[in-house]
């Protein structure tokens, strides 16, 4: 498929607005050949409707799935190790769900079509989950304090399943879509408009988290110490009312079409450049490579970059090679422009970048899973009323960590590393992603320690009461459990809005849906790796001497030394991410490099006269 420049759809409704910044945000496209339309940035007006959606549809999401794993050892029956390998499969399945989902998008639907999919899927898999929980037909009969219990049938599992397939399908759609979405609302030409887009990074994440302490705390109270029913309702009536949000802005959106398949033009540069490999290097690059730009091109023109010189032979001519008479090549998997052989260098460069993140969020996603487990056989209690706090709460201050730092580097140590380093955003972000990698090492390792005292407690000290289906409570508080998840809300700060503004910034602009999923599939791929070592681990040492690390009764196992085993493995990843972010460029396109020129001219130009005042 040929990539399109893009287009918009226009509406009726779009007049002129002025974002605040004195700017007009109303810029002409030119998608139809003679006809010119007016399209219309509306920027932070339209982001109520934008970020109340993904505020609520957050909450509802979340609602349902942050207990899931609770939910599937209490109602469903199912033993602990059994119950994490699913979430963290379905985890793995939901991210790999948006690299398709940006593919239709980017290819096909565009992302407003997509997106209207996307949420109207998450309100049928939450009903379906809600379903799961109030008809008793749906879910196993009721376990109470029996040490054996009978499991799901499989009409059971098939309801459940496709409650959880309707989600994969609206969260696989939403989460590469929303924020590139977001991003569209505003002008990228405009110094608004940048602003505006490096501004809603943040909100975006803030949002998250925020959904996500609300649905940690409240949602997951009533679903635990109320009613799995009451509970699980909460997330569907929020599904409903982020539709209806997402809905009444439609007219308002500026809605970039799809501009064909972005994968066609990348296999295309791989294709000639095996096909050419036979011929010489060029001796000058930016002038012997064929590089016929044609008007309204999607993306922004590239400087050449010399890395991956092997690519550039596909944008060599050959005797072979014949041009149609509008410039563009006869054959476009044979000779390709100079300009799509830098946009695919981008994306083997991010290549290595994303495949250490991965491992990464292989902390993230454990420290999301078994600090679950280690505070139902911790002392929850709050105060002296014998109130609980419920096990998968303790999670809230992972995005509690990670809400309150946001705030805190973007306020405070943005600008103070500003005055250092000169860079608008304090430090690279590669050195942000770098600083969360060291975070997640450091949780790790924290986690490990708070388990070995937990387990040492609990088998020296009086206990609390047995855990149903677990064993003996530790008299040691579930507070000790706070500094491993702060620090690994901190990691995410770093790390999460690090990454996803490296892909979205590094991307060509016809691929910003796949930036957005690169980085859930990133996280899909650590989930199934999480899942992976839980069933490895839990294999091996089941009948070793010193015993199954990975027991459902944690004081019987070994699960310190599962999270010394992933320390060293974030070693190597960190040792591994410092040696490719060494050799990493950052793209660069040709608008930056004159900008750059012209501001070295500049401040030549004035140093120059102040010397002769000087003088």
């Amino acid at each position: 498929m040929e990539r399109k420049p893009f287009e918009f759809e226009t509406t009726e409704d779009h007049k002129p607005y002025s974002d605040g910044g004195g700017s007009n945000l109303t810029s002409t496209v030119d998608s139809s050949g003679d006809e010119q339309k007016k399209l219309v940035y509306r920027g932070w007006k339209v982001m109520p409707y934008i970020i109340g959606n993904e505020t609520f549809e957050k909450i509802g999401i979340i609602g349902t799935l942050s207990n899931l794993l609770v939910y599937l050892t209490q109602v469903f029956n199912l033993k602990k190790y059994t119950a994490a390998t699913i979430i963290s499969a379905f985890s793995g399945t939901i991210n790999f769900g948006t690299f398709f989902a940006a593919f239709l998008c980017d290819t096909y639907f565009g992302r407003y079509k997509t997106l209207s999919v996307a949420v109207i899927a998450c309100f049928l898999g939450s009903l379906f989950i809600l379903m799961t929980a109030a008809v008793p037909g749906l879910h196993p009969t009721p376990c109470g304090t029996k040490s054996s219990c009978q499991g799901p049938n499989g009409g059971q599992v098939l309801f459940l399943l496709l409650g959880l397939a309707l989600l994969v399908v609206g969260a696989g759609g939403i989460r590469p879509c929303n924020l590139a979405f977001g991003a569209d609302q505003f002008n990228p030409k405009s110094e608004s408009g940048r602003k505006g887009i490096n501004s809603f990074f943040n909100w975006y994440f803030f949002t998250f988290t925020f959904a996500q302490i609300i649905s940690l705390t409240l949602v997951v109270y009533i679903q635990s110490n109320v009613s799995w029913t009451i509970g699980l309702s909460i997330p569907v009536g929020l599904m409903f009312l982020a539709c209806v949000i997402y809905f009444a802005g439609h007219n308002l959106y500026v809605k970039v079409k799809a501009s064909g398949s972005p994968l066609a033009g990348i296999a295309r540069v791989i294709a000639a450049a095996i096909k050419k490999r036979g011929l010489k290097p060029v001796k000058k690059p930016c002038s012997d490579l064929y590089n016929h730009i044609p008007p309204n091109y999607a993306n922004s023109t590239l400087k050449y970059s010399d890395q991956f010189r092997f690519l550039d032979k596909a944008a060599v001519m050959t005797p072979e090679d014949k041009l149609k008479p509008d410039g563009t090549a006869s054959d476009p998997w044979n000779l390709c422009t100079m300009q799509q052989v830098e946009e695919v260098k981008c994306i083997v460069r991010v290549i290595p970048i994303w495949l250490a993140c991965a491992v990464y969020y292989l902390a993230i996603t454990l420290q999301m899973t078994y600090p679950v487990f280690q505070a139902l056989q911790s002392d929850r209690r709050l105060g002296s009323g014998g109130f609980k706090i419920p096990g998968a709460t303790y999670v809230v201050f992972l995005m509690s960590g990670m809400t309150v730092f946001i705030i805190f580097y973007d306020r405070v140590l943005v600008p103070s590393l500003r005055r250092v380093t000169g860079l608008d955003n304090g430090i690279t972000l590669l050195q942000r992603i770098g600083s969360g990698i060291f975070f997640a090492l450091l949780s790790l390792l924290v986690s490990g320690f708070v388990e070995e005292r937990r387990r040492a407690i609990a088998l020296t000290k009086p206990t609390l009461g047995i855990e149903p289906r677990a064993g003996e409570i530790s008299a040691m508080s579930a507070m000790w459990l706070i500094p491993q998840l702060v620090l690994a809300g901190i990691a995410e700060a770093f790390a999460a809005v690090g990454q996803m503004e490296f892909y979205y910034k590094q991307f060509p602009e016809n691929m910003k849906s796949f930036a957005g999923s690169i980085f859930y599939v990133g996280a899909g791929v650590s989930s199934y790796l999480a899942s992976f070592l839980i069933s490895t681990v839990h294999k091996t040492t089941e009948h070793s001497r010193s015993g199954n690390w990975l027991a459902d009764d944690l004081n019987k196992g070994k699960l310190d030394y599962f999270y010394f085993m992933l320390t060293g493995l974030m070693f190597v990843n960190m040792v591994y991410f410092l040696l490719m972010a060494k050799f990493y460029r950052y793209k660069v396109t040709n608008d930056e490099a004159n900008s750059v020129i012209k501001t070295n001219e500049e401040e030549t130009k004035e140093n120059q006269q102040q010397d002769k005042s000087y003088v």
